[in-house]
Parts: C-alpha cells; sequence; structure tokens
C-alpha cells in the first residue's frame, strides 16, 4: 500500500482511496467517489464497484477486464457534488492499456443515497 494511488491525487493507496475501499472512509464529494472507483478498476475491485453505484442503475454483476491496466485519471470538470449537494457530476478521462490501449472520456452523473455518494450515470465520449 506505499505505491502511488492511481487516482493521481499524488498520496499513497493506503493514505487514500483504500480507505474508501476498506470502509474506513466513505467519500465526502463526487469527486472522491469517481477518484476511488477509478481506483477500484485499476486493483480490480469489482464489490466497492457494485456497491458505490446507484441501486436504481446498478447491474447484478459486474466482470472486469483483467487484461486492461487503468493507470492515469485527469478530473476535467466538476459541478456540484460537494458535501452540501445532493447530486453532482464528474467530468474525466481514464487513460488504459494493455490489450487495447486508449482514453476513455466521460461525464458521470452522482447523487446520494442515504447521505453517501453513489455514481448514477455515464455518457461515454
Amino acid at each position: 500500500m506505499g505505491k502511488r494511488c492511481p487516482c493521481g491525487t499524488g498520496l499513497t493507496y493506503g493514505e487514500c482511496c483504500y480507505r474508501f475501499h476498506s470502509g474506513e472512509w466513505v467519500a465526502p464529494t463526487a469527486e472522491a467517489l469517481m477518484r476511488s472507483r477509478f481506483t477500484a478498476f485499476a486493483v480490480g475491485n469489482s464489490q466497492y464497484l457494485l456497491d458505490t453505484w446507484d441501486p436504481e442503475t446498478r447491474p447484478s454483476e459486474l466482470g472486469l477486464d483483467m487484461g486492461i491496466d487503468f493507470y492515469r485519471l485527469d478530473i476535467l470538470e466538476t459541478t456540484g457534488g460537494g458535501p452540501f449537494d445532493s447530486t453532482g457530476t464528474v467530468k474525466f478521462q481514464a487513460f488504459y492499456k494493455g490489450l487495447a490501449s486508449g482514453v476513455q472520456e466521460e461525464d458521470s452523473t452522482f447523487r446520494k443515497v442515504n447521505g453517501a455518494w453513489v455514481y448514477s450515470t455515464g455518457d461515454v465520449d
């Protein structure tokens, strides 16, 4: 856990997204949840992805392609999504390599359910 967190904050994984993945902390903002979800993709934590997905849009199961390595996240824009908001959006680029290489740009929508941020939907460019 001494390696840098994939989400790009500059902190180690143990100081950053691991705290969300372990349940020690709950993401305080939509952007923090987005970063923790990106890291979950990077480390292969599908259960965290399901747990932080809006119950109204969550799939029943999620298979991750282990041949893809997510290695960089750029947050392009956020709207709302703060500690006192109930909804928010995060526009980001996720860089990946492996069996395929590229950049996925997405506008993601988040909302609070029972006081916790969850991922609702995403529009991929």
